[in-house]
């Protein structure tokens, strides 16, 4: 049997209908805090919104890579920096040897002489991070962006070879060679200066190596700043087309509850007129 239904109880239900869909909704978006969880709310912003996260990830990604580029460059420089610091040493160790005659003192100077170019060595090997070692050859690729091939660095120190004391010009000493004599141009003097010329030569190469690492740091983390601008801005044109106003939304849900209300008070005034007809007969 078919039920009939009055327009005054059908417009009663129809208008709870459609108060119970839409608050439904409303809790929805305050519970998520977005007007546009699924394609069926916004395919166009869904999708869109989805792109843009994406790129906003993949980003993210690169951005992990940068920070760990830049520590790397950091600890080849701090490497060049102790390595010039060693050598300037020797350097004032071969000019006092310069300005003696003494050849215990000479012998002296050129021990300790011989024990600063090994621990350059040892501090270059010790420069790395990560497994990277700029200074002893070791080539470090960055990436900046996924989508092209173009967007890279490659950076490898300006050798592209272990940066050894011997690879810098600088030869330790042999026993015997600064006490060879003493005054002009005898065999010890000779060997001294041509020591301070050597490790001269070595400062200026470190000095340039400091500058390569240095532009290159800089190239690194302007593009790391950049990165980081560029996930803010993703992000946020993403949650401007998915993200709900919860004001509006808790506003709606109040006044979709008092209409709801409403329809409800509707409906039973509705079904009192139809038993009061009842009633007549």
């Amino acid at each position: 049997m078919a039920i009939t239904l009055s327009s005054g109880i059908r417009d009663a239900l129809q208008s709870i209908q459609q108060a119970t869909s839409a608050a439904q909704t409303a809790q929805t978006r305050l519970a998520t805090g977005k007007k546009v969880n699924t394609a069926i709310d916004n395919p166009l912003n869904f999708f869109t919104a989805a792109s843009l996260n994406d790129r906003a990830n993949d980003l993210s990604g690169l951005q992990d890579a940068m920070g760990s580029a830049v520590k790397t460059i950091d600890a080849a420089s701090a490497g060049v920096d102790g390595m010039t610091k060693l050598l300037q040493t020797a350097q004032g160790l071969a000019s006092t040897a310069a300005a003696t005659t003494d050849s215990s003192t000479r012998a002296s100077l050129m021990k300790q002489y011989n024990t600063i170019l090994g621990q350059v060595d040892e501090l270059m090997k010790n420069s790395g991070y990560n497994g990277t070692n700029l200074l002893n050859g070791d080539k470090l690729n960055v990436k900046f962006d996924s989508s092209t091939t173009t967007a890279t660095l490659s950076i490898q120190n300006l050798a592209t070879g272990a940066l050894t004391a011997t690879a810098l010009g600088v030869a330790t000493g042999a026993a015997g060679a600064w006490t060879n004599g003493a005054g002009t141009d005898t065999t010890g003097d000779v060997a001294i200066q041509t020591q301070l010329t050597n490790v001269s030569k070595a400062i200026s190469t470190l000095r340039s190596e400091a500058s390569a690492l240095g532009a290159n740091g800089a190239i690194v983390k302007t593009r790391q700043d950049f990165t980081s601008s560029m996930i803010n801005t993703l992000k946020t044109g993403a949650d401007q087309l998915t993200l709900a106003d919860v004001n509006e939304e808790g506003a709606n849900l109040v006044s979709l509850n008092t209409r709801a209300q409403l329809a409800q008070t509707a409906l039973s005034l509705a079904s009192q007129r139809e038993q009061a007809v009842l009633r007549l007969f």
